[in-house]
């Protein structure tokens, strides 16, 4: 070894002691290090670091033996802690960082990824008392798809979030006894179906490979992606994270940051990534698959041969933060038949979807180059345009000439980076514009960029609508990126300086948040254009039901056997009616007093019937010469518009119609009733007692109507946590019920959310029996619940143009004119605003 000594010794002023080889002053080659407090180090050294293979025992008894790199724990060991635990797997900087297995020193023992010292990824933890989990995990906790099985035989497959059950997923009960639903917080919370031992369940091969998306129809596994990912990895498994409360420390705190440990060494390229460790499995779900096979086994679908198949009864329910508060019994054969006409419409599609196989591995590829160059091009106009002081928006920042323009090949630019796509042309319109807005809707540009161009990336989600378009959500759920039609962008672009006016003058509009719109041109000239706007629903509370409410009637219902926990649903489907407090409907609707001679009556409601008249061209006159007046001027007693007629009016004026009220509820179970339930499951209470069918507690009740007390007005605390999340903007909210002050919204159990228009906003629903219903076998056990409202008003792109003046001619002529959707934008902002009041009746 050129310049080096062997065999040296060195005596340090604080009484370390080095013996061993030397290059000039420094440790390099073979040596062992003594600590004065006894801490011993044997192994490798380069240029005065700890760097090779060694082993350091400490005085605690503790013992590392594997690789160091620059002074540091770093690559592939094993350390055998002073209390008898284990762990051996990679590490990066004195962290377990990597794939792993680490044994407790209960016998507890987990073996999968870890990421900066806990559970992160695919992973197996099994507990000293039989318990197993396998599926993936985040930040230390079961968080995303997994399988728990318990010790006397129970087992869940299904969606996690922070160490409990959370989404959609099935129970097996230990009985042979099936439930598939939903879970919130380790509750049983919406629809769901108990099928008894014994009876016939669906198959859970079919079912374990659809659960690809969770309760709000997110691609949950094969389609998220980074914008550092490379090219093979659209088929890598996202990283999760994870570990159980009680052995979430870090290995790291036993690790003495003394000597050479404190100065931060050079770190060798060796160190392992976590996209390297994820290799040990090709996908989660083929993780998850293979870890379970075993324990499904016992339910396999080979056991229905099995099973009775005469007409038992099953269940179907449907539970609020774990109370039972629906239950239809049926027949097991009437259930398999409506199984199997889902089954024939799903098969349906699916042959049609399957005359276009050819086409769909480009279209999963083009997606995901899609995803990639909206990660790029966003990342770079953002951080294009943050730097430049803020300004004032001038008439030049509008139009479709206000552009940044950059071409991104896929080697890489003196302006752009390299990347794993294909080569594309960048356009995004109105940099200034949009600049200023998310500004206004007080969004940090960094935040921004992390939430759609982090290291989570974006997920493809399934089209709600008809229109066909793409729809990406961001990994946090703040952002919804559609793709837009040519005429769409026109009448954006067209409508956007009075739209940015509009949001300027009213803090607390309900209109759609516009963060960003871009185009991408690819190869071959094809040119896709997006749009970013705000998610309505990004909350942690459940929404359990979704409407979109036009206020027209004409094909406005859902096929009932198409129903599931994510269906949004229309006009007609809507079965409630919800009382909120004065101040806060006053702040949707303008308050009105009903005129003492009678002259002023609202507008026909839903299934209400129309006047007689002699004609459909009659009706439509009599209607357009109520309903055509100026909103503002419709009653002299009117008090100042509330926003929903101030963004009507807007709309109105830009001849804008189809646009609807996107409303979400999430119901409150009665609280008192909360009492007869157990807590949420966590990992130390997972064999917790239940009855057979899976109700926790939940028993029958004798009356039908309780007055629901799970929602309770505070007064607003301005520095208490009250952060209402991705609705950045708007003023809290006063109520009248408490003297007319700003208030915050608690929720017992949950915590304390921040009251804005459209956002965490209390209500009483009072269910109406419909027809359909007097005669139903399906049991509602009350009438009468607490919801938090999230609403807000969207697709505001369709213009009433020739074309929709066409289509309301045609139509005209088949239905009642009064009942279509399109008509004309006066008639139209006027009926949606006569509906929602009903929908949101003043309290008597």
């Amino acid at each position: 070894m050129e310049d080096a000594e062997r065999c040296s010794e060195m005596v340090l002023s604080n009484g370390d002691i080095y013996v061993g080889d030397f290059k000039g002053i420094l440790p390099h080659g073979k040596g062992k290090y003594t600590w004065s407090d006894g801490t011993l180090y044997d192994g490798d050294w380069e240029e005065g670091k700890m760097t090779g293979k060694g082993q350091i025992v400490w005085p605690s008894g503790a013992k590392y033996d594997g690789d160091f790199s620059g002074g540091y724990l770093h690559g592939f060991g094993t350390l055998v802690g002073p209390d008898g635990s284990s762990y051996s797997g990679s590490w990066r900087m004195n962290i377990q960082h990597g794939l792993g297995k680490k044994q407790y020193c209960n016998s507890d023992i987990y073996e999968g990824l870890w990421k900066e010292g806990v559970h992160e990824g695919c992973g197996t933890y099994a507990w000293n008392s039989g318990n197993i989990y396998i599926g993936n995990w985040k930040a230390g906790k079961m968080c995303g798809r997994g399988v728990m099985k318990w010790e006397n035989g129970d087992l869940y497959n299904g969606f996690w979030l922070d160490g409990v059950r959370h989404g959609s997923g099935f129970y097996r009960f230990a009985d042979g006894g099936y439930y598939f639903g939903t879970w919130s917080r380790g509750l049983k919370d919406g629809p769901g179906t108990y099928y008894p031992a014994g009876s016939r369940h669906p198959s859970l091969t079919k079912w374990c490979s659809s659960i690809d998306y969770d309760d709000n129809k997110k691609t949950m596994l094969p389609h998220s992606l980074s914008l550092n990912s490379e090219e093979h990895s659209a088929s890598k498994p996202s990283v999760g994270r994870s570990l159980s409360e009680k052995i979430s420390r870090s290995i790291s705190e036993k690790i003495p940051a003394t000597g050479f440990f404190r100065s931060s060494g050079r770190i060798s390229h060796r160190a392992m990534s976590l996209d390297e460790d994820c290799s040990f499995c090709e996908s989660t779900r083929e993780f998850i698959s293979h870890g379970t096979s075993d324990m499904l086994s016992q339910g396999s679908d080979e056991d229905q041969h099995e099973m009775r198949d005469s007409d038992t009864l099953v269940y179907e329910r449907e539970y609020m933060q774990g109370v039972l508060i629906k239950e239809k019994i049926r027949h097991s054969a009437a259930l398999s038949q409506k199984n199997k006409q889902q089954s024939k419409s799903h098969a349906k599609e699916a042959k049609q979807r399957s005359c276009m196989g050819f086409f769909e591995d480009h279209q999963r590829r083009r997606s995901y180059y899609l995803m990639l160059n909206l990660q790029l091009g966003i990342r770079y106009t953002v951080g294009k345009i943050t730097p430049v002081p803020m300004r004032e928006v001038r008439s030049s920042d509008f139009g479709d000439r206000a552009r940044i323009r950059m071409y991104f090949p896929r080697k890489g630019s003196q302006f752009t980076p390299p990347h794993y796509s294909i080569d594309f042309y960048w356009k995004d319109y109105c940099p200034m514009v949009f600049r200023n807005l998310r500004e206004m809707f007080k969004l940090d540009a960094a935040d921004y960029m992390m939430s759609i161009c982090g290291d989570d990336g974006l997920r493809e989600l399934p089209s709600p609508g008809k229109s066909g378009s793409l729809f990406y959500l961001s990994h946090d759920d703040r952002f919804y990126i559609k793709t837009l039609k040519k005429s769409e962008l026109k009448v954006l672009l067209k409508m956007l300086p009075n739209y940015y006016n509009h949001v300027a003058e009213h803090e607390n509009t309900l209109i759609t948040k516009f963060f960003g719109l871009h185009r991408i041109t690819l190869r071959g000239g094809k040119k896709v254009r997006f749009i970013v706007m705000g998610n309505m629903f990004c909350t942690e509370l459940r929404i359990h039901r979704r409407y979109d409410l036009k206020g027209s009637s004409q094909g406005r219902y859902t096929d009932k056997d198409r129903i599931d926990s994510n269906t949004t649903l229309k006009d007609l489907d809507l079965s409630y009616e919800f009382h909120m407090d004065k101040s806060l409907r006053k702040s949707l609707f303008q308050a009105k007093e009903s005129p003492s001679d009678g002259s002023w009556n609202p507008f026909f409601s839903l299934g209400s019937k129309v006047p007689l008249v002699n004609s459909p061209l009659e009706i439509f006159e009599k209607a357009t010469a109520v309903l055509s007046k100026p909103i503002v001027s419709l009653s002299a007693s009117f008090f100042p518009l509330g926003q929903i007629s101030l963004d009507c009016s807007f709309l109105e004026s830009q001849q804008i119609i189809d646009y609807s009220l996107l409303l979400g509820l999430h119901f409150r179970a009665p609280e008192h009733l909360k009492t007869l339930l157990e807590l949420p499951e966590t990992v130390h209470s997972y064999g917790s007692s239940h009855t057979s069918d899976g109700s926790y507690g939940a028993t029958s009740i004798g009356e039908l109507w309780i007055p629901p007390t799970g929602l309770i007005l505070v007064t607003h605390e301005p520095n208490d946590s009250t952060a209402p999340g991705p609705h950045m903007r708007g003023n809290p909210l006063r109520a009248h019920s408490v003297g007319d002050k700003e208030v915050d919204l608690f929720l017992p159990g949950t915590g304390r959310l921040r009251v804005q228009l459209g956002v965490n906003m209390p209500a009483q629903a009072n269910r109406k029996v419909l027809q359909d219903e007097a005669n139903s076998k399906e049991v509602e056990l009350f009438e009468v619940y607490d919801v938090v409202l999230y609403l807000g008003i969207i697709d505001i792109l369709q213009v009433y143009n020739v074309r929709k003046k066409a289509e309301h001619a045609y139509k005209s002529l088949k239905f009642n004119p009064l009942t279509i959707s399109v008509v004309e934008p006066k008639l139209y902002s006027r009926r949606f605003i006569n509906f929602l009041e009903k929908v949101f009746p003043e309290r008597p």
